[in-house]
């Protein structure tokens, strides 16, 4: 833990005048520092991750507001203002590609947030040998690319010979063109992003379980509680922090779809863009067919804001209906 600089000293320096006070805060800030050296040494290396590849890169923000040409680079590129945002807000299908990508992004939250805490508690009541099983299954999806479950979900869909049409035959129904027909979509995708990204999640979940005090149970079960009501009563409440962190971080990524999700698993069938399509595969799509630049850094530094807002708003919430359980 950080050492703190003594109150008494604080509120010593805070009725003199100001080029005093900020020579009192420089000397407080030098002790505070010189007291933590040690934690701001091991804490250097991640600050200067975060500061090469994290912020030193959002100099090329700029480029949202610019003509980009190669030849005139960054800075002898044209100002345009906000015309690269207006082009994205002005195409026809700006509404259907952030519906898409909202709705998507609340579904995954929604029903993977339940699905993980639900496998954690689950986990929690076998025994251990099989514990490992489970979380060695559970986890696999998750190092897996979207290119290779992309192939894993056409050996499934594909018209003539994937796996549910075939059974489909074998019961003398008729088989589905799953890559020309958008309605099953939608849950298609929801299953297939469950199914890689639950076990992480789980393990997360799971681990915060495991270090509940047994002693609560223990008590539970003498008062004949059943399992359930240990569930709802000990273990959910408790894992609130934890839940609450998790679905902060994610509530800012709303505006970010997956990528990879929404462009190898439809296997970007232009049938299915009214159902898959999202703000990331479209911008894809318009700088492969267009080249822009400037608009695809526009979309980004779009989707960046409006997640920050998002986070903000979701722990500013979070603080007036529980302080602890906050971020900040």
């Amino acid at each position: 833990m950080l050492n703190k600089v003594p109150l008494a000293e604080q509120q010593a320096s805070s009725g003199a005048p100001p080029a005093t006070r900020r020579q009192s805060w420089l000397r407080r800030e030098l002790a505070h520092f010189k007291s933590n050296r040690e934690l701001f040494l091991l804490s250097l290396p991640g600050l200067l991750y975060k500061l090469i590849f994290a912020y030193i890169p959002m100099i090329g923000l700029i480029i949202a507001f610019k003509n980009y040409r190669y030849d005139l680079g960054i800075f002898g590129s044209k100002w345009v203002g906000l015309d690269n945002f207006r082009y994205l807000f002005t195409t026809d299908t700006a509404w259907r590609i952030t519906r898409n990508t909202v709705l998507y992004n609340t579904a995954y939250i929604l029903i993977g947030t339940s699905a993980a805490l639900l496998l954690a508690i689950l986990m929690n009541e076998i025994k251990a040998k099989w514990s490992k099983f489970y979380q060695t299954a559970l986890f696999l999806p998750h190092f897996l690319s979207w290119v290779l479950v992309g192939y894993v979900a056409y050996a499934f869909l594909n018209h003539s010979d994937g796996f549910i049409n075939r059974t489909l035959e074998s019961f003398g129904l008729n088989p589905v063109s799953w890559y020309q027909n958008p309605g099953p979509w939608p849950v298609i995708l929801i299953l297939v992003q469950l199914w890689k990204v639950v076990g992480f999640n789980t393990l997360i979940y799971f681990a915060g379980i495991i270090g509940i005090n047994s002693e609560y149970y223990e008590a539970a079960r003498i008062d004949g509680a059943t399992k359930r009501q240990m569930a709802f009563k000990i273990t959910i409440p408790l894992m609130a922090p934890i839940i609450i962190i998790m679905l902060i971080l994610s509530i800012g990524n709303m505006f970010r779809g997956d990528f990879g999700l929404h462009y190898f698993i439809p296997n970007n069938s232009g049938f299915l863009y009214g159902s898959t399509d999202i703000i990331d595969t479209y911008v894809y799509r318009a700088l492969r067919e267009v080249g822009n630049v400037s608009m695809s850094a526009a979309t980004g530094f779009y989707q960046s804001v409006v997640g920050l807002v998002l986070v903000l708003t979701a722990n500013g919430i979070v603080r007036k209906v529980d302080p602890d359980n906050s971020l900040w």
